[in-house]
């Protein structure tokens, strides 16, 4: 049972992009906030908090049982020291070393059960890269760090929710990588995913992959041949799931109320139409952890770092949804 009364921790993301300064006005705009802790570098998030203008105060963690959680404190947990700050909007080596650092802290004290949960700023892939960390992403870090058997990534609004089935892999690796198991693995994750919001044995609509999904195999068989069978496999299961639906039509109707949860085959077929809405609603909650994880649904934004003019909403509604998360999950293992 997770004990709700210790902290969500907030890695800062890439240094070089927005993910501090949004970190910071996020912790100074929500009213009533969690308790929360940063982890990352104290001198990087004091520089986002001058760039912001910010009536806050940065402190230095030597522990995360001696946060303190007063108004008006950020306090940091250091994985990282940047003696030199570096530039805002460049692919940094260093950068792309300390955002994992921060990410494997968490993952860390999360499973040591110091922090309830993991908001994630953003991270930039080439930084990683660049570090020689070789990982396309936050969810596959967090899925490798945590021990989690399968994972998946759910994108979420007010108004709709989406799980891959693949995520950050070329389109023609994904066709390969949505067979029957990742099929089912999808679908079971979307139930407990919608289930976690309070959805009631939640509606799931299965998209397919090709064309009209498939349109009886004119375009494709793998509708015909994985994902069909596996709907079947989940209903006898006991899972409410239908499908295969195409792709173009079915996220429509997920938005009008048809479903309460969508699969979706591959990351672009999912992410534009939670994008399509509103970058600054939508959040990303990565399903199968033995803990809650979410962060906003955009990037580090190079083009604009440092300049002031970030919006922090959707780090805001992050930060939202991992606390009732924690608090769902709770309730339901009491």
């Amino acid at each position: 049972m997770m004990d709700v009364d210790k902290p969500l921790a907030i890695t800062m993301g890439d240094a070089a992009g927005i993910g501090p300064e949004i970190t910071a006005m996020s912790l100074a705009k929500i009213k009533n906030r969690p308790k929360t802790i940063v982890i990352g570098c104290p001198n990087v998030m004091e520089r986002a908090r001058q760039g912001a203008g910010l009536d806050l105060t940065v402190t230095t963690l030597n522990d995360v049982r001696a946060a303190t959680f007063e108004p008006g404190i950020v306090e940091v947990l250091p994985t990282t020291i940047f003696d030199e700050l570096p530039a805002f909007g460049t692919v940094n080596a260093h950068c792309g070393q300390a955002a994992f650092d921060a990410i494997t802290k968490s993952i860390a004290l999360a499973r040591q059960g110091d922090v309830r949960g993991i908001v994630t700023a953003p991270i930039n892939k080439e930084a990683l890269c660049a570090a020689g960390i070789k990982y396309p992403g936050h969810t596959e870090i967090l899925a490798d760090y945590s021990g989690a058997e399968r994972v998946a990534m759910m994108l979420a609004n007010d108004e709709i929710r989406i799980v891959l089935v693949t995520i950050h892999v070329s389109l023609s690796d994904a066709i390969g990588m949505a067979d029957y198991d990742a099929q089912i693995a999808a679908i079971r994750l979307a139930h407990e995913g919608a289930a976690s919001f309070g959805v009631s044995s939640p509606r799931i609509a299965v998209a397919g992959l090709n064309p009209h999904a498939g349109e009886g195999g004119l375009f494709g068989r793998e509708e015909i041949e994985t994902i069909a069978p596996a709907i079947e496999a989940a209903k006898k299961d006991g899972f409410n799931v239908s499908g295969p639906w195409p792709g173009d039509t079915v996220f429509m109707q997920a938005r009008k109320g048809q479903f309460d949860v969508v699969v979706a085959q591959y990351h672009d077929q999912g992410l534009i139409p939670v994008k399509y809405m509103g970058l600054e609603q939508g959040v990303n909650i990565t399903l199968g952890l033995p803990f809650v994880r979410t962060s906003p649904d955009h990037g580090t934004a190079f083009d604009i770092a440092g300049k002031g003019i970030a919006d922090s909403i959707s780090l805001e509604t992050a930060i939202r949804y991992a606390d009732k998360l924690v608090a769902t999950r709770s309730k339901e293992a009491a």
